[in-house]
């Protein structure tokens, strides 16, 4: 082998990690030949805090459980994306938070935790769907957290402090996107509003088409922007929604949110960019919550498949698949039974939130044994359940989206023992993560990029930027 295709061979290989053979190459080749020109639309596909467990299990679940991979691992083991790592690091800190991430994509600069295209002395950064907007592409977010919350936040406004979530949906009617869909009720209705306004019916003044639940989604029309709000915070974890018929009735899956949103502006002549988040698997990782995360990450998956069915029928549509950070890095940690133990999350009824939610300090441990057993099919100890009661009301149970100071904590550690399934904390990582992408200019992805770097590299492949 000639010193420079071997050199070629293993920079690819780096990309994965892995020696890459004549097929990988063959097929990037192939994919060049697919997939030409510009990117009339680009699908920004994001699985907040998602370490590189979170895919690895539930790709196992899905393979145990379904009998078929996860959409997302298969495009790798059929070499249909070019892939690298990516390093996310803010401005003030090696482990960013969900704010300065997306603000290193959505304005092209890394930022101070916290902030949304904000630098220092006040300095904005035009946010990157203002400028396809004014490209004249159609542009819009969906997401299973509050739909003024950081990540879609960092592609759209300028702020100073992500917390300011009122303000950021102010700044969306202000914006007229074309479509904003997910949770996040109390921001618009003026629960959490310091003016304590309503302003729902001033979205609906401005022309846009408001829906608050997923038949009225369902019936919406391409023509207005449209503002789709679904639940008070966060959408529900899927796991617990596949589990109650008044909630999958009512609010729509992410890739039922992936879908309407294409749809409504897949037919405009410039095209269009849509973000979209897999918020709650952040939430769920924060928690060290098992059931949770694999069952959202699957959501996720979902999702990923309407965007890559999209694209495989079109030649002008380049679909990204990423995390923003890593957060607990958990795993399938090798045990006694390991197998069998994993298997236990196939059959799981509900997630640790709801479990804990419906525990009440005063239950005595067979009611909690019960109510584990019924959730998620194995029996703790009585001292297991002596442990977590007491939990309640001897510990301090502070954390991210824990507003009622559960003990997230513990009962994961107890649940250790049960699926075999290890947390390394309870808070975003540095890790490098994996960034995945079909379609067209993928060929030019570098095997490893920093954040900010993704925001020229849409601009470019899209012809905005030259």
């Amino acid at each position: 082998m000639k010193r420079r295709d071997f050199i070629n061979t293993g920079l690819l290989a780096a990309i994965g990690g892995t020696f890459a053979s004549a097929n990988t190459i063959s097929t990037i080749e192939k994919n060049k030949q697919l997939f030409r020109g510009k990117a009339k639309n680009i699908i920004f596909l994001v699985s907040d805090g998602m370490s590189i467990g979170t895919p690895t299990m539930t790709d196992l679940l899905m393979q145990r459980k379904y009998g078929q991979e996860s959409r997302w691992m298969s495009l790798y083991r059929e070499n249909k994306v070019c892939h690298a790592l990516m390093d996310t690091a803010s401005a003030d800190s090696l482990v960013t938070d969900s704010a300065a991430a997306a603000s290193a994509w959505g304005g092209g600069v890394r930022v101070k935790n916290g902030a949304l295209n904000m630098g220092p002395n006040g300095v904005e950064h035009q946010p990157i769907l203002q400028k396809f907007k004014a490209a004249g592409k159609k542009v819009g977010c969906v997401t299973t957290v509050p739909i003024t919350h950081a990540t879609p936040a960092g592609f759209s406004v300028n702020m100073k402090n992500r917390g300011l979530q009122d303000k950021i949906a102010d700044k969306y009617l202000e914006l007229r996107f074309d479509v904003m869909m997910g949770g996040g009720q109390e921001y618009f209705d003026g629960t959490k509003r310091s003016d304590k306004k309503d302003i729902f019916p001033d979205f609906k003044a401005a022309g846009f088409s408001v829906v608050r639940n997923k038949k009225e989604m369902e019936l919406l029309e391409a023509g207005q922007p449209v503002l789709g709000v679904f639940s008070e915070s966060g959408l529900p974890f899927s796991l617990d929604q596949h589990s109650d018929k008044e909630l999958t009735e009512n609010i729509p899956a992410l890739a039922e949110m992936t879908d309407t949103a294409i749809n409504l502006m897949k037919d405009n002549q410039d095209g269009f960019v849509l973000q979209v988040e897999g918020g709650k698997v952040d939430w769920a990782a924060h928690a060290n919550d098992t059931g949770a995360l694999l069952y959202d990450q699957m959501a996720f998956d979902k999702a990923v498949e309407v965007a890559v069915r999209f694209a495989e029928k079109r030649n002008d549509t380049l679909v990204i698949i990423t995390t923003d950070h890593g957060n607990a890095n958990p795993g399938l940690i090798k045990s006694k039974k390991v197998d069998q133990k994993f298997n236990l999350i196939q059959t799981f009824k509900h997630t640790n939130e709801w479990i804990l939610n419906s525990i009440k300090p005063s239950d005595t441990p067979a009611n909690v044994i019960e109510r584990i057993n019924y959730a998620q099919g194995y029996a703790i100890t009585e001292e297991e359940a002596k442990t977590l009661l007491k939990a309640y009301v001897s510990f301090d149970n502070n954390g991210l989206y824990n507003a009622y100071n559960l003990p997230f904590r513990q009962l994961a550690q107890i649940q250790e023992e049960y699926i075999s399934v290890y947390w390394a904390g309870m808070n975003h990582s540095a890790d490098f993560v994996t960034l995945s992408m079909f379609g067209v200019e993928t060929e030019a992805l570098p095997p490893l990029v920093k954040n900010y770097e993704l925001h020229n590299y849409m601009l470019k492949a899209a012809g905005v930027l030259k």
